[in-house]
């Protein structure tokens, strides 16, 4: 990025937080008591095919002719001894009634080496890049969240989950496998956790593409992009991420809930920044961005309402500078929550 480009971002941002008052709120990080509960163990047989066919993704497509192998467990030790190469798994569920309206994630543990995971033919879950842009994440815990809006509640739900293996074993390794929900604490009124576009590099213009380019990938969120393919890389990353809001919060005020990012931050909404954490250049690539560990700060961020577009299309982009190991969105919650519900939580006045 050159100098004016960075000078336009910073003049806009420090702009903005004077005429509309955006309040920042992580000095005063959110602690939430949510405890994992597994509502359905998805452990045992599965369907499964050598080879790849995106079609094998849609649910309507008939795997009756498939084998079968257990999950979890690598494919090696199953019969397909020496395998290297594509697979995939396939699997339906049905969801109980006191789950139906819960937000759910669908826990794979730990696959070998990269995957695509799929419900009722939506992607809700990425680890890793596959050939010609290969990039292993065997060790990368996979945890997705599913949309309540791709799940069929009175039905049959398919999960497919392509994989690629480079080498050694391969396939659904290891993990309690399973749809799990939170009891205890609480969830964004709007989750946005799961896939988000992803670019290394600091672009500017990364604003306001409305398209992605060849140059970008797709990340998990919340995940440290180390493990999903970035290892050890130290630099500029930028997110962008689209959702729906809908018109029932057209009347509230919004808090952004961007969990812990390593190391800096700059989030913007709609092109307009909302708020930022640790200490940025006005030019060149920042110097200080661990001094007060950043990388531990929950980022809560409010949003002016005339910001957002309610019962339409909104992004979120988010800037991060790491300096050090581990980098990128890597706890959450990520989501919206109104600021009511933000006060019933953590007692704002």
């Amino acid at each position: 990025m050159n100098r004016l480009n960075i000078f336009i971002i910073v003049l806009l941002f420090l702009l903005t937080h004077f005429f509309v008052g955006c309040v920042e709120y992580h000095n005063q990080p959110p602690q939430s008591s949510k405890k994992e509960k597994l509502v359905l163990d998805l452990s045992g047989r599965w369907k499964f095919s050598l080879g790849d066919d995106m079609n094998w993704k849609e649910e309507k497509f008939n795997d009756n002719n498939w084998e079968k192998v257990s999950v979890p467990s690598s494919w090696e030790n199953q019969g397909f001894h020496g395998y290297d190469g594509y697979a995939w798994y396939r699997t339906s569920f049905t969801l109980s009634s006191d789950t139906k309206n819960k937000d759910l994630y669908l826990v794979l543990g730990y696959v070998d080496d990269v995957d695509q995971t799929f419900i009722n033919g939506k992607l809700i879950g990425v680890s890793g890049g596959f050939p010609s842009n290969y990039r292993t994440a065997y060790n990368a815990f996979r945890q997705y969240f599913i949309p309540q809006e791709y799940l069929n509640k009175n039905g049959e739900n398919i999960i497919a989950v392509r994989i690629y293996d480079d080498e050694l074993d391969g396939g659904i390794m290891s993990g309690k496998i399973g749809l799990y929900t939170y009891e205890g604490g609480y969830e964004p009124d709007v989750n946005l956790s799961g896939i988000w576009d992803f670019k290394t590099g600091d672009d500017s213009l990364f604003l306001k593409k409305e398209t992605t380019d060849s140059g970008t990938d797709k990340l998990m969120v919340p995940a440290h992009w180390d493990v999903q393919g970035y290892q050890d890389y130290d630099g500029f990353g930028w997110y962008k991420k689209s959702f729906y809001l809908p018109k029932d919060f057209a009347n509230e005020s919004m808090i952004l809930l961007l969990g812990k990012i390593d190391d800096i931050d700059q989030t913007f909404v709609n092109g307009i920044p909302v708020g930022s954490t640790g200490k940025w250049n006005f030019t060149g690539t920042p110097t200080d961005y661990d001094s007060n560990e950043e990388y531990l700060t929950n980022r809560v961020y409010s949003v002016p309402q005339k910001i957002l577009k309610y019962g339409e299309t909104n992004t979120i982009v988010v800037r991060v500078y790491d300096g050090f190991r581990n980098g990128g969105i890597y706890d959450g919650p990520i989501g919206l929550i109104t600021q009511e519900n933000y006060k019933k939580h953590f007692g704002k006045k």
